[in-house]
């Protein structure tokens, strides 16, 4: 294959001139050259004349193109080192602190140099950094399950009759300042409601008030009883105790069977920890049908959009919720509580996740078959 021809600043000079006399297309034929190529000299020409600037960037010769196409190449070579240089002396001193300081390294200096430079430079393959990263908790992750943790500790501490103001007050006495706003956003995410909170105040025979549109009215009105398979699903949440702290774990029963077709357990008590999976995994058990009705509480867990939304989804699914202060709106997750913690009395033994994980199916099974013979 022929090379592309390289035409020096005189060659395009004639050129232009013979077309001006002629035409261009005629200058072409003539000099062997495209037409395009002279259209392009002419256009160049008639901005700078015939100045050094005219062919700006084109090289006279080729050995000139090498030359330039060379500098260019050793430019950036000799940047490139001398990045290597400046990434290996700032590393430095957590290379003699072993992988993981460097990982730390990489991720505090993603602004400055790229991660491909740095693992090349430091001799760490880029998909082991992206494993530890994904593994890795931030320190803000882990102030943030800190402060969960204290917040849940002294809420239950004090029997769930601290509200934000006390809580904030009492952490404030450990050594810890956050603000009552920001104990309210943490209480909200793990649902936590003091007993002394206007939301406990409401009378038992009081209407349902709208006031959340993610709340709604008691429609199931205490008729724990289902002539058939998905008529009505109810859900409860409750703490388990361990050693190692607190355990939410979240059901869904049917009350066709009284059968446990979801459940969760989990270490945090937000929305993707307790009803969300455990409604997931009521699906994949148990296909809803027309006209179902689910019915729960009114715990930030089922009151929210986003669970909202997702029953929402199914388009034929009724929503129920416990009125405020009623506890026997949900009587029948409660009991299988009761049920299932004098069952798993010797859960208390079990200190780590792990170990109530591998045996909460049996116990649950187990449980759910005594249940059957309690319910009113």
């Amino acid at each position: 294959m022929e090379k592309h021809k390289i035409y020096d600043r005189d060659f395009k000079v004639n050129a232009v001139k013979l077309a001006l006399k002629t035409n261009r297309f005629q200058a072409a034929k003539e000099l062997g050259v495209g037409t395009t190529n002279i259209y392009r000299w002419q256009a160049e020409f008639q901005k700078y004349g015939e100045a050094d600037s005219f062919c700006k960037g084109h090289f006279r010769n080729p050995e000139q193109k090498r030359f330039v196409i060379l500098k260019i190449t050793l430019t950036k070579r000799l940047q490139k080192v001398e990045r290597q240089v400046e990434i290996f002396k700032s590393a430095s001193h957590y290379i003699l602190q072993g992988k993981p300081m460097i990982f730390y390294f990489i991720e505090n200096n993603l602004d400055k140099y790229s991660i491909c430079s740095m693992c090349e430079v430091l001799g760490i393959r880029e998909t082991t950094y992206y494993r530890w990263r994904d593994k890795i908790v931030s320190p803000r992750k882990r102030e943030t399950i800190f402060l969960e943790e204290e917040i849940t500790s002294i809420f239950y501490e004090y029997k769930a009759r601290y509200g934000n103001i006390k809580i904030s007050a009492e952490l404030r006495s450990r050594g810890i300042i956050l603000s009552p706003p920001s104990v309210t956003r943490y209480m909200n995410r793990l649902g936590l409601v003091s007993k002394l909170s206007s939301r406990h105040k409401l009378k038992s025979g009081s209407h349902f008030v709208p006031h959340n549109p993610c709340i709604f009215p008691n429609i199931l009105n205490r008729q724990f009883k289902a002539d058939k398979p998905s008529q009505i699903w109810v859900s409860g949440i409750t703490n388990l105790e361990t050693e190692k702290g607190l355990l939410s774990l979240t059901i869904i029963m049917d009350l066709f069977d009284n059968k446990i077709i979801g459940w969760n357990l989990s270490t945090g008590a937000t929305i993707m920890e307790t009803s969300m999976p455990a409604w997931e995994m009521a699906i994949l058990n148990r296909k809803p049908k027309k006209g179902l009705i689910f019915h729960s509480d009114r715990s930030p867990q089922y009151a929210n959009k986003m669970f909202t939304r997702k029953l929402n989804s199914y388009k034929h699914i009724k929503r129920s919720m416990s009125r405020n202060g009623n506890h026997l709106d949900n009587v029948v997750p409660k009991r299988f509580f009761i049920a299932l913690k004098s069952e798993l009395a010797s859960l208390n033994e079990l200190s780590i996740k792990k170990e109530i994980e591998e045996k909460i199916p049996e116990y649950l099974e187990q449980t759910s078959n005594v249940f059957k013979h309690i319910l009113i």
